[in-house]
């Protein structure tokens, strides 16, 4: 099997409270959580982003579901 590169997220670092950032929620959670947009797009730190698209904060791989929230998928981790 060929060895392909894992797909760059977009580094949004860390969140800023004085911008526009939807909530997130773990996994587990019920997606229907708090949402705080209705047109199906998440923010974080007031940078608009489409349901499906993934993000890193940190190491944390965080992606876009409806109804606007920022779901946790884990940590992303490098290798040398």
């Amino acid at each position: 099997m060929a060895n392909t590169p894992a797909k760059p997220y977009t580094q949004v670092g860390a969140s800023d409270p004085d911008r526009e950032t939807s909530p997130i929620i773990d996994d587990e959670e019920d997606l229907e959580a708090e949402p705080n947009v209705a047109n199906g797009m998440c923010y974080f730190n007031g940078e608009a982003f489409r349901l499906g698209d993934r993000v890193l904060s940190g190491s944390e791989v965080l992606r876009c579901e409806a109804p606007g929230v920022w779901v946790r998928e884990g940590e992303r981790v490098e290798f040398p």
